[in-house]
């Protein structure tokens, strides 16, 4: 359409306006409009729904969680980089396994700074008793007298089976007093 068809349109649709005519034309821009929006839509749904999914692994209280997708979902565009601001640093799975680790390596420690339960003077793994207060730390296999964990069935050095025997009422009363603070049950 040139400019002097344009003049005769607006003469024949009755308006003197050049632009009344241009509303029309071409209808490829209310395509190429409606398209985008279209795709400014999907997009402002895919935004919060990867704010969704991140709120999730990141958030561990559903109110958090929801207020996380009110704000995706309320302010398009800008609620999810708000959100990046303030999330957490860190997915509940990286914090749970951290502690996991930190336990473990709690663990390893207690069991490489062994000390005797009264007096705490560091022992070995090995001992049978406390250098220092003579407390009995484990007890001896009967067959070849390796030191035996508490809750060992079997002696893993000779194969002997472990016999738990818990010092009955007489056996304790005969003891001598400063002998029985000592004694560990086996």
């Amino acid at each position: 359409m040139t400019v002097p068809s344009m003049q005769l349109a607006a003469t024949l649709t009755g308006t003197s306006l050049p632009l009344a005519a241009i509303r029309d034309w071409p209808p490829d821009w209310t395509l190429l409009r409606n398209i985008g929006i279209g795709f400014v839509v999907v997009l402002w749904l895919a935004t919060a729904f990867w704010t969704f999914k991140d709120a999730r692994r990141r958030i561990g209280n559903p109110v958090l969680v929801a207020l996380a997708i009110l704000l995706g979902l309320g302010l398009p565009f800008v609620g999810p980089i708000i959100y990046m601001f303030f999330r957490p640093p860190e997915y509940l799975q990286d914090v749970h396994e951290r502690s996991l680790e930190i336990k473990a390596m709690e663990e390893r420690l207690v069991q490489l700074d062994q000390r005797c339960p009264v007096c705490r003077a560091r022992v070995e793994s090995t001992y049978l008793l406390c250098p220092v207060c003579t407390t009995r730390l484990k007890a001896a296999c009967a067959s070849c007298g390796q030191p035996l964990d508490a809750l060992w069935q079997v002696c893993p050095h000779c194969a002997t089976p472990v016999l738990h025997v818990l010092p009955t009422l007489e056996d304790v009363s005969r003891l001598p007093r400063g002998e029985q603070r000592r004694e560990l049950p086996q």
